[in-house]
């Protein structure tokens, strides 16, 4: 394709992320491709011949070609339409320069460009060296901030890559009004960061060094809470938080919706600390925060458009991220395994993702047990989980509305009642004989013994 355009007179350039990750010697298939010294009609004309054509974006005139996966694009300049208005007006110029037209680009990084033809690097902006020296640099800071969602970009390069972004970007990202964003734009770059970095955390504190975490009010409550030295001694709420994030990146199982939770868990799981934490008797406590925290990460995420089934797994996930520790050092009884496992099981969550984020938790502060890297009460819970059964699948009810039919009892409000104790002796006994549940709840109802 690359020698059709040259034919009639063009160059096409393989550009940004491909370029970035060749040099970087990560494999990528995101294929960018700019061609330059051809129109809008001449470059769709050319890429009908090799097949269908398909206009992703007909305003920013890129192409796809069906069964390829490959943008095509035509060099631009874009001017942010008048105050008051969205988006940029278009025109194209194929008679620019690559270094001109790369200015718009966000990052020096991924203002690089392969000639597919002579293998010849085009780099009119010292993004090879950036990428040597590790440092992220704007391509150009009057073009930079153009977008807003830059500063969420560079949050996620900086932990993707672990490069450390100069000070001039640092004040561009600091100047930049995230409140123009939609939520579906702020969502993906925020699910970018959690599963594409080894240590998400530093993409997060690049949000709190430029100011951008007060666009996150959730995040930015956390900042200077204390904790009980003897429980947290690695600081406040934060930087406990900036562990977990870390510590559950090393559990990701690499199926996304999995880590997505989990990754979510982690970062929210103490949402509710700033509203509860309060000294008494010369003790930090932060009673309930468990609870607290399920409603404030609710609000968080539907204030991000996040998916339904994702913030009902991350709510349940908070608000029982203390139970692999609390119900070892508590005895619970069977009883309260199962019943934990059906609230689980409703909001799509298995005991293994809760056991890695109360594991991430548990490690991510400076105590003995983090250095030593140990979780007894995790794996106490692991053990309780299996042996009773359901490390997999939750109970389900064996007492169904037919037995009761059965035993002679009319449809109505009593029949929820009795179901809702038969579930209960179920859980605290183990029994799956329908017949021998029933026996004991229509027992006890009518003053009888307990069979």
């Amino acid at each position: 394709m690359a020698e059709a355009v040259a034919r009639e007179g063009g160059r096409a350039l393989l550009v940004g992320g491909y370029v970035r990750d060749r040099l970087l010697g990560i494999e990528s298939s995101e294929l960018d491709v700019e061609v330059f010294g051809l129109g809008y009609e001449e470059l769709e004309r050319l890429l009908r011949t090799f097949g269908e054509v398909i206009h992703v974006g007909k305003a920013f005139g890129v192409f796809r070609v069906k069964g390829l996966d490959a943008d095509f694009s035509l060099p631009r300049r874009d001017s942010k339409i008048l105050p008051g208005h969205t988006g940029f007006d278009v025109a194209y110029d194929p008679g620019m320069s690559f270094a001109e037209a790369s200015r718009r680009r966000d990052l020096t990084m991924n203002s690089i460009a392969l000639d597919p033809l002579t293998l010849e690097y085009l780099d009119p902006h010292g993004g090879r060296r950036d990428l040597r020296e590790k440092r992220l640099r704007a391509t150009d800071a009057i073009h930079f901030s153009e977008d807003p969602l830059r500063g969420l970009r560079v949050a996620g390069f900086a932990a993707r890559f672990e490069m450390a972004p100069d000070e001039e970007l640092k004040k561009l990202c600091s100047e930049l009004d995230l409140s123009e964003l939609s939520a579906e734009r702020i969502f993906s770059e925020l699910e970018k960061l959690l599963l594409r970095s080894e240590k998400p955390s530093i993409g997060f504190e690049f949000l709190r060094e430029t100011k951008l975490l007060r666009f996150f009010p959730e995040l930015a409550a956390l900042v200077g809470v204390p904790q009980e030295p003897d429980w947290h001694p690695e600081g406040d709420v934060w930087i406990h938080t900036m562990m977990v994030l870390d510590e559950a990146a090393k559990l990701r199982s690499g199926t996304a919706d999995f880590d997505l939770a989990l990754l979510y868990g982690a970062l929210a799981h103490d949402f509710g600390k700033p509203p509860t934490t309060k000294t008494i008797g010369g003790r930090i406590t932060s009673y309930e925060h468990d609870a607290v925290g399920a409603s404030i990460t609710e609000g968080f995420l539907e204030r991000l458009r996040a998916p339904k089934d994702l913030t009902a797994k991350v709510k349940v996930l908070v608000r029982h991220h203390l139970a692999p520790a609390l119900f070892e050092k508590n005895g619970a009884s069977p009883k309260a395994y199962r019943r934990l496992a059906r609230d689980l099981a409703a909001s799509g969550v298995s005991p293994d993702l809760l056991l890695k984020v109360a594991t991430a938790d548990h490690l991510g502060r400076t105590t003995d047990d983090a250095f030593a890297r140990r979780f007894p009460a995790g794996e106490h819970f692991k053990k309780m989980m299996e042996s009773l059964e359901i490390a997999s699948e939750a109970p389900k009810d064996v007492v169904l509305g037919r037995h009761l039919i059965a035993r002679g009892l009319a449809p109505g409000p009593e029949f929820g009642r009795i179901l809702t104790a038969c579930r209960d002796v179920q859980d605290e006994t183990g029994w799956e004989d329908p017949e021998r549940i029933l026996d004991r709840v229509l027992g006890l109802r009518s003053g009888g013994e307990n069979v």
